[in-house]
């Protein structure tokens, strides 16, 4: 893959958690209030539903059950989680604690996958569990061990379902719009009875209710999971990892926008580390004007290594 290639792959990629960093704004704004489960039920359910209506192609064998676990990582225990953390964990620490995902992929990618810890890996890392902590941890605050668990756990799915989406791709013939629906299916079918169980339905439903509903479905994750799941198949997964980060950028800068919050020097400091350290993780093809021949057994020796 070309570097122009490369950019522009990653680039789309990083459209996925920009879109998730706006589901913030339009849960508290268009949603119905303080119910995060439903909200992930939502967005995860009917989008899987409505794409394996169009695209009538049901998992079979193997595939069952690892639908089953890539969706109940990817996104079900994932959500579950994160809203855990989210309401447990006041003044960003689960985000700050979240950012332990892409040290987890270094580990994992290098057991499974066979992509090498390389010391760039690890200062992007260090750069962008800074950057976030600029971003968007204030002050001090007492720590609840259940939102810490929560937060890490959150974060092993993350890095558990990114490296086994890698590991073992897509079935042969199967498109990457129903291999999305598949694990959204999965992962809304774990949500649901957590849904129903602790927030159950709401009595009444508005039409801002309706607008959220239906972007949670459309953008929020149809069309961002696809993007998502296109990227890691066509980039590293550490490199994939990485852009997870800027989620909170985009949450951070829209909830300035659009909700009057402060927005600190700090603060566009953390956007610049953390745009740095996704930078520093994106792969790096070889682009030497030498011996024709040379540089092709050099491109060659490169896209086996990854």
């Amino acid at each position: 893959m070309t570097s122009a290639r490369q950019l522009l792959t990653a680039g789309v990629t990083a459209l996925a958690p920009a879109i998730w960093g706006s589901v913030y704004l339009v849960t508290t704004e268009w949603l119905p209030p303080d119910r995060p489960l439903l909200a992930a039920t939502v967005r995860a359910l009917p989008s899987g539903l409505i794409l394996l209506v169009f695209a009538r192609t049901l998992p079979t064998g193997m595939w069952l059950w690892r639908a089953l676990v890539l969706g109940t990582l990817n996104i079900g225990a994932f959500l579950f989680l994160l809203f855990v953390a989210a309401y447990r964990l006041p003044g960003g620490i689960a985000a700050v604690i979240m950012t332990a995902q892409p040290m987890f992929v270094l580990i994992l990618a290098a057991l499974f996958v066979g992509e090498k810890i390389r010391l760039m890996h690890v200062v992007a890392c260090a750069l962008g569990a800074t950057g976030v902590v600029l971003l968007v941890f204030k002050g001090t605050v007492a720590l609840d061990y259940v939102g810490v668990a929560a937060a890490l756990g959150g974060a092993a799915c993350m890095a558990t379902g990114l490296t086994m989406t890698k590991r073992w791709g897509r079935p042969d013939g199967v498109g990457l719009l129903p291999f999305t629906g598949w694990q959204l299916v999965a992962g809304g079918l774990v949500l649901l009875p957590f849904t129903l169980a602790v927030e159950g339905l709401p009595a009444t439903i508005t039409g801002p209710n309706l607008l959220g509903f239906a972007y949670l479905i459309s953008l929020g994750a149809v069309i961002s999971y696809a993007i998502w799941f296109r990227g890691i198949e066509r980039l590293p997964v550490v490199a994939v990892s990485f852009l997870a980060l800027g989620s909170p950028i985009v949450a951070t800068l829209l909830g300035y926008l659009f909700l009057h919050e402060a927005l600190s020097v700090l603060q566009l400091v953390g956007i610049l580390v953390i745009i740095v350290a996704a930078s520093l993780a994106q792969p790096r093809p070889v682009t030497t004007a030498q011996d024709p021949g040379r540089t092709s057994i050099e491109h060659g020796e490169q896209r086996r290594t990854r």
